[in-house]
């Protein structure tokens, strides 16, 4: 029997996907729910399981390659025979997909994205993708060599970059995760009137309801934001031409770094979840998103956004907005300071708290404002009744 290995729907926006590696070789033996090839989006980076035991006898779509949701991947061959040809790649029953022919234009969501950032006519890009389908990459690339070709009747006085490497240096390849980052944080500088506000913290009381549980710091900063953001919901918008619109739910995304990059999966009805659950949850998806298990729907749909920098020894920050929310909390390293408690000197484990806002939104006040009840429950709230 011959089993088609497809490209999946990896989420309702998703159009295609890259293929970073492949994790059996051509005529490896593999077991059934075995990882069989790495895949990356402009959304998440995960590992696709094998629909069944077999030997990889195939593979029409090399590492490196961008193509289209429905693509034929690769082949398998299993026993017994049978003539019908269906994979479960991702837990979703596919079928291969017709290519629409070139000439019909069907370009994805993502390219006619770019195109329309970068004033570009794609009938006048050649694509190098499955049936010369123009792909991000191909975009990008025909970018960069219209720059390099203006370089030329720039002014002096402008630094051009040089197209030669000096010997002994290397030059990483960006992987579709990179570029991604380095978009949307160029775009959300451009888009939203970044302003930063920090505010100490003292964690006294959560640093001694700890003692003898299992439980990070991260867990009570996502209860206190989850409330401050229920009693200041200002702060759970985002901006849109027509009016600022205010989400009705509370979904709390965590930045987390990997060694590729950053992932923000989401909490959803952060607001609604004690501290066990919220817990719970931020170690599973911490860990689902380093071993490339996460699912597209599980990195959309945030309203607000925490990036623990703390974790790496950070006392401060200014993040970047999480388009297209209207801001982003830090949480720096928490540490033992001196401190003035009543007129006296005292030893407290402090934190740093740095909210990122949108000044087309919100204004100081109501961020400052945002930031003192966060601070406020951090510091005085009865953990018992949450737990």
């Amino acid at each position: 029997m011959h089993v088609d290995i497809i490209m999946p729907q990896l989420g309702e926006s998703i159009a295609e996907g890259t293929i970073t590696s492949w994790l059996i070789v051509p005529g490896g033996r593999i077991e059934k729910d075995q990882s069989l090839l790495e895949v990356e989006t402009d959304k998440v980076a995960l590992e696709i399981p094998s629909p069944s035991t077999g030997f990889l006898t195939e593979v029409l779509v090399p590492a490196g390659q961008t193509v289209p949701v429905g693509t034929l991947l690769a082949r398998l061959d299993t026993e017994p025979p049978d003539t019908e040809v269906v994979s479960r790649v991702g837990g979703v029953l596919v079928r291969q997909m017709d290519h629409a022919p070139a000439d019909e234009n069907h370009y994805s969501p993502a390219v006619k994205q770019l195109a329309t950032k970068h004033g570009i006519d794609l009938s006048q890009i050649k694509g190098t993708g499955t049936g010369e389908r123009i792909t991000k990459k191909d975009v990008l690339d025909y970018v960069a060599q219209h720059k390099a070709g203006n370089m030329a009747s720039a002014p002096m006085d402008e630094p051009t970059p040089s197209s030669a490497v000096p010997q002994g240096d290397e030059i990483l390849p960006l992987t579709s995760m990179r570029r991604t980052i380095a978009e949307r944080m160029i775009k959300s500088r451009q888009t939203s009137a970044h302003v930063v506000t920090v505010f100490e913290a003292d964690c006294s009381g959560v640093a001694k309801f700890r003692e003898g549980r299992a439980f990070t710091y991260l867990p009570f900063v996502i209860h206190a934001v989850a409330r401050g953001l229920r009693e200041i919901p200002l702060l759970n918008s985002s901006w849109d031409e027509t009016g600022i619109v205010l989400k009705r739910e509370i979904n709390v995304g965590i930045a987390i770094a990997l060694e590729e990059g950053l992932l923000v999966p989401v909490i959803r009805h952060a607001d609604q979840k004690r501290l066990t659950q919220l817990g719970q949850e931020v170690a599973d998806l911490a860990e689902r998103a380093r071993s490339k298990r996460l699912q597209p729907e599980e990195v959309q749909g945030g309203t607000f956004t925490i990036t623990n920098h703390g974790g790496f020894g950070s006392l401060f920050s200014t993040p970047i907005i999480h388009q297209p929310q209207i801001a982003i909390l830090g949480v720096g390293a928490i540490h033992k300071r001196a401190v003035v408690v009543h007129d006296a000197i005292a030893i407290r484990p402090m934190t740093y708290l740095s909210l990122s806002f949108d000044h087309r939104v919100i204004d100081g006040a109501t961020a400052d404002g945002f930031m003192s009840t966060v601070k406020n429950y951090l510091e005085t709230s009865t953990w018992e009744h949450v737990l």
